[in-house]
């Protein structure tokens, strides 16, 4: 079998090393533009903060291990053409220049997703920069030192992590967005409320509400803004990701943002060509419906699957809550599934609930309160999403609820689930039963009503 992975950060990395973990005697070629591969680009931030112990640890593989594995690794090779029909891809050698038609039997479409680049007067401003890749990060890493302020344009979590690192290292920083809350995508207004309280009371200036029209400067950059204009050293774009699918497009089928569909095995429309990773869409279970979020571990599981996958249909994919967590001033803030807000885009009925309690028992020395959230469907009782936000380490409190809408669970299961109880580390009744409760209260109050 001749297979030809197009692509390896995460999806396309462990792909390849599940087909050939699997089956070792595949002919399996890799393509990749770039000189390197597995760049955890989620650590971004804390490497610009000085929270990584070694920047070279921020691959967990390479091109001589997949190599070892018994892969044909082509680096700095760009894949200009494919033709689903022929099943052949033309690629560019980025170094010699030569170009070459190559044949497959299997197709592995892991391309990932790029930066959105608004088309802003001024966007090619040399003080303007992107956070995305290895190179992206080395320039951002150099100039940390140099620099005396920032304009961080988009609040999502690579925004808001580049933001927070910057001001804890004394930078005079301006966090950018055209919605009107941080992280609004992510959290509800009760958490992201608090979390906007933490920028300003270490500095941070919060534009949000606001659209950026234009960038200009030539020593510094002002950014100009639809409610005013911010100059500072650079200026850093973090406004979300498309997927990188411009060569699949007509030949298999699609999210309208571009991101390939695929059935529960990973295949396309066309059975003989896989996708996975950012260049993938998702199924995302708290709707039930395909969407596009692009997360290394739904990269990572899907590449994985693809290998299982690429001889016969053999494992399901099981399908994402988004689960995700973020550390922003000292604060933990995870959450898995919807929000209401994220309901509300998609059509969805929910339901919601929040409350608030100490981790551990008033007896302890010291304890700290946790916000919890949560939504669910008020027709089934199911849960659908939930949040949290706490000086304590909550974030795997985010798995539970991943797991309980993997499982169906409802709230009424949830608010009885065993949960430990130890003094050093929660209540009689955890934070995620006592919220569960307060749903379950919530339904019945108006079942009553």
């Amino acid at each position: 079998m001749k297979v030809i992975v197009v692509g390896a950060t995460h999806a396309g990395t462990f792909a390849t090393q599940q087909i050939l973990t699997e089956h070792p005697d595949y002919d399996v070629t890799v393509y990749e533009r770039n000189n390197n591969l597995s760049f955890l680009s989620c650590g971004i931030a804390l490497w610009v903060g000085g929270h990584v112990s070694d920047p070279d640890k921020m691959f967990y593989s390479s091109p001589e291990a997949l190599t070892a594995l018994g892969a044909d690794m082509k680096m700095e090779h760009d894949v200009t053409d494919i033709d689903v029909d022929a099943k052949t891809v033309t690629v560019k050698d980025l170094k010699s220049g030569e170009v070459s038609t190559e044949s497959y039997d299997k197709l592995v479409v892991t391309t990932g997703s790029w930066p959105v680049i608004p088309p802003i007067d001024g966007v090619d401003n040399k003080n303007v920069y992107l956070c995305k890749n290895w190179d992206n990060a080395m320039e951002l890493k150099n100039l940390a030192d140099n620099i005396k302020s920032a304009v961080v344009i988009g609040s999502g979590y690579i925004g808001a992590e580049l933001a927070e690192q910057y001001a804890l290292t004394g930078k005079e920083v301006t966090l950018v967005d055209g919605l009107p809350r941080v992280l609004a995508k992510n959290f509800d207004s009760d958490i992201t409320e608090r979390v906007e309280k933490e920028y300003t009371d270490h500095g941070v200036k919060l534009a949000l509400g606001e659209m950026v029209k234009s960038f200009s400067g030539d020593d510094k950059v002002t950014v100009t803004t639809d409610k005013g204009s911010y100059t500072a050293d650079i200026a850093i774009l973090c406004t979300g990701f498309r997927p990188h699918t411009e060569l699949m497009k007509g030949k298999v089928d699609m999210l309208p943002n571009g991101a390939i569909i695929t059935d529960e095995y990973m295949r396309t429309s066309n059975p003989d060509v896989f996708a996975a990773g950012d260049s993938a869409a998702v199924h995302y279970n708290p709707t039930g419906k395909d969407d596009y979020i692009p997360l290394a571990t739904n990269a990572v599981r899907q590449g994985i699957l693809v290998g299982h996958n690429i001889e016969k249909p053999t494992v399901k994919y099981l399908g994402t809550q988004s689960s995700s967590a973020v550390e922003l001033f000292g604060k933990t803030i995870a959450a898995s599934g919807l929000t209401t807000e994220g309901a509300k885009a998609r059509n969805v009925t929910v339901d919601s609930v929040t409350i608030e309690q100490d981790y551990r028992p008033d007896f302890m020395l010291s304890t700290t309160p946790v916000l919890c959230s949560l939504t669910w469907d008020p027709e089934t009782h199911k849960v659908l999403g939930g949040a949290f936000y706490s000086d304590h380490d909550v974030s795997q409190s985010a798995n539970v609820i991943s797991m309980a809408i993997q499982t169906g669970m409802t709230i009424e299961t949830l608010s009885m689930v065993d949960m430990l109880f130890q003094p050093n580390f929660d209540q009689p009744l955890n934070w995620i039963n006592a919220v569960a409760m307060a749903a379950v209260a919530k339904a019945s109050e108006k079942v009553t009503n």
